[in-house]
């Protein structure tokens, strides 16, 4: 039987598919085939199926090589689990952490990462728990600052994991070297930094990654887009009309600047926010005269 085709195969329709997820309840996001989307927005032309053929093939690595450790009678552990995922997508797969070129933009793009198989943390740490709940296993992302880590449970045990550093699993004192190593030296663990994240989430600090990386790069155009599929999936966003705003300006597209910061000024809750909006607004329409 043929496979079915996936929710999207153009950027446009996968500009929709984006829309549609930002009235969906969270948990029904799809987070491998949303990040997909996500990539496939800036890569007219590409064939998308390939790569949900490759994230099939994954799993059915993942299914497969579990499956014979208990037909060897190996006792289904967290371990167990942990080291198959491991296994499949860094030694068999050879999915790394992008070290030497951590700021390259094709790290923040799902679509690259799986051409490429480099990534940044957030990248890989979505094929982890893309596999492990495909799977039926307990894989959530944590709220930890700077650098994307995932927790998987089973029972009463926990592990928590570093996909960026090939499925490394964090004890106390290497998260606390690696909060000091992105915030400083004085920086202590704090219990927040171990709340589980959502989908939506997950998917902010993803394209977050590709919109600064893009600004950083002087392509305000594509940063623009960027910031729109933010919006489409994440509409309670507010801050990317001030993004926009501000992106429009510095292409001289004032009128669409105007438009986006009267946005943002309606929907920003923070007085302080709107005043400083409201100083720009007016500075762009001074200079539109």
């Amino acid at each position: 039987m043929p496979e079915q085709p996936g929710p999207f195969q153009t950027p446009e329709e996968a500009f929709q598919y984006l829309r549609r997820l930002g009235s969906a309840a969270d948990k029904d996001i799809d987070l491998a085939e949303a990040a997909l989307a996500l990539g496939l927005v800036f890569l007219p032309g590409l064939n998308i199926d390939r790569y949900r053929q490759h994230l099939r093939r994954l799993f059915e690595q993942v299914a497969e090589d579990f499956q014979s450790h208990l037909r060897k009678k190996e006792a289904d552990t967290l371990a167990l689990r942990v080291r198959v995922l491991r296994r499949v997508i860094h030694e068999t797969n050879g999915y790394q952490g992008d070290e030497k070129n951590y700021d390259d933009i094709q790290n923040a793009n799902f679509i690259r990462v799986i051409e490429r198989r480099r990534g940044l943390p957030v990248s890989l740490g979505i094929i982890y728990i893309f596999l492990a709940r495909k799977a039926g296993w307990a894989c959530e992302g944590l709220n930890f600052p700077g650098h994307f880590i995932v927790r998987m449970e089973k029972d009463s045990a926990r592990i928590i994991i570093d996909p960026f550093k090939e499925g490394q699993e964090m004890n106390a004192a290497l998260l606390r070297q690696l909060l000091k190593s992105i915030i400083g030296k004085n920086a202590e663990l704090s219990h927040n930094f171990y709340d589980p994240v959502s989908n939506r989430e997950i998917l902010l600090r993803l394209e977050n990654n590709l919109k600064k990386r893009l600004i950083d790069g002087e392509d305000y155009a594509q940063a623009i887009i960027a910031a729109e599929a933010i919006e489409a999936f994440s509409p309670q966003e507010y801050r990317t009309y001030l993004d926009k705003g501000v992106l429009y300006a510095k292409l001289g597209q004032n009128s669409q600047a105007i438009t986006a910061l009267e946005a943002y000024i309606e929907k920003t809750p923070h007085a302080k926010e709107k005043q400083q909006a409201l100083r720009l607004l007016q500075q762009i329409k001074t200079e539109s005269d």
